[in-house]
């Protein structure tokens, strides 16, 4: 019966009640305030096995790059995937999923490539004393040219994927790639780049309805990412500047989401043409010609995410901080992590009360089994042996975003009832 209640429940949400966003004024109590944010938004992921502590791990999880994650920031960052995908492959019936090679030893074709070197052997090259300056370069651009290059973006990958999944299609338009993946992006400002987890999308369209593609993808994308959040306002769409557009493109549309240092940008879609798909194969326009009247080559309109920027997004967005009195009339500030529930990495935890510990621990033990053969994520909290207070149990589950908590007590034994709390998600207007 309580599995049954909890499959009900989690599937409803509240309807996001939209709001015009506010205007935020530069000055030193909300610079302050801010910061406060973010120290406090950054403790809890740390404290509440979001993200591993460390100093440096930290911060390569706020700049958005690809961090160590603690067993609940491993799952929410699942439940994101997950959710992407089928948003994208279910979306249209034309999107298929493909899996590309996360480095490739083709020949380097121009600059801009991260190359895998042995560190050794350039050692080896650059003690060479004997060797002149000249010498020396040559030794390295050979080595470089025989390395695999490792990617930074997965739409390469997708482009060389395009002629056989073409014949998949019977040579018609349109249709997509999707494919999600680690790569190796610049790391805030530093020459050595860290990882990222992309999520890609690589849509083949005619060149008249390219345009239109455009603006259909930045419709769903930012619905989608609004339709997790606590606070949808603080997620918004903005063209590129034209001196901002990256070659080859002609447009640009990016996904901000308003995090408490600034805008960052969650996704980002380009209008590319057809350029880099001649490229890809050898300008041979016969192999990439659909099935239509003008024979065609494909325009490509592609989206571009970055998942840990997402995690870290729904994280902001989901924190509130509530102040209210405790049992000796005291105020309090409490944290309160108010995950989308298909996001939270959390649905159940389960706890016991006072009364006989190993009876209530098999009745745990079975409702745990239960959940898990329901597919429904639970915390075993009964395993904590430490004496804890209902307050700060509550106050615990709070932070770490979980749906329900349940208590198991000497009346459950008793009576089979439960002592059940839950976390509502609401919007204010």
């Amino acid at each position: 019966m309580l599995i049954n209640c909890v499959r009900r429940v989690l599937p409803r949400r509240l309807s996001a009640i939209k709001t015009k966003p506010c205007t935020r004024r530069c000055c030193s109590s909300s610079s302050a305030q801010s910061l406060d944010q973010v120290r406090t938004l950054l403790q809890l992921c740390v404290d509440r096995h979001y993200v591993s502590p460390g100093q440096s791990n930290v911060e390569l999880f706020q700049r958005g790059m690809c961090c160590s994650y603690g067993p609940l920031g491993t799952d929410l960052r699942r439940n994101l995937l997950d959710q992407w995908w089928h948003s994208v492959t279910a979306s249209r019936a034309q999107v298929f999923g493909v899996n590309t090679l996360s480095s490739s030893d083709r020949a380097a074709d121009g600059g801009g490539q991260l190359r895998m070197v042995e560190s050794e052997l350039l050692r080896q090259i650059l003690e060479q004393q004997e060797l002149s300056k000249e010498q020396l370069i040559q030794e390295v651009h050979r080595i470089l040219q025989r390395s695999p290059s490792v990617r930074t973006n997965l739409l390469q990958g997708a482009l060389e994927q395009f002629v056989p999944s073409m014949e998949l299609m019977n040579r018609k338009l349109p249709f997509g790639l999707a494919e999600t993946g680690l790569c190796l992006q610049p790391s805030g400002g530093s020459s050595c780049p860290a990882e990222v987890t992309q999520t890609s999308l690589v849509w083949f369209c005619s060149t008249r309805t390219s345009s239109q593609w455009l603006d259909h993808w930045t419709r769903q994308r930012l619905k989608w990412w609004r339709k997790f959040a606590l606070s949808p306002s603080d997620f918004s769409s903005s063209e590129v500047p034209e001196e901002e557009l990256e070659e080859p493109a002609s447009r640009g549309v990016r996904i901000i989401y308003n995090f408490p240092w600034g805008q960052e940008v969650l996704e980002t879609l380009w209008s590319r043409g057809s350029s880099e798909l001649l490229h890809t194969h050898k300008g041979v326009r016969s192999k990439l010609q659909c099935r239509d009247a003008r024979k065609s080559v494909p325009h490509i309109v592609s989206v571009t995410g970055n998942v840990d920027r997402g995690v870290m997004a729904f994280l902001s967005n989901s924190l509130q901080q509530l102040k209210r009195e405790d049992g000796k009339q005291r105020l309090q500030q409490r944290k309160v992590l108010k995950l989308h529930p298909v996001l939270a990495p959390v649905k159940v935890a389960l706890d016991i009360g006072r009364g006989a510990t190993v009876e209530l621990r098999r009745v745990c033990e079975g409702l745990l089994q239960e959940f898990q053969e329901a597919k429904i994520s639970a915390w075993p909290g009964y395993l904590n042996t430490l004496p804890t207070s209902m307050e700060q149990l509550n106050a615990k589950y709070d932070e770490m975003g979980v749906l329900f908590s349940v208590v198991i007590g000497e009346n459950t034994l008793e009576s089979g009832l439960l002592q059940e709390k839950r976390t509502f998600r609401i919007v204010l207007p």
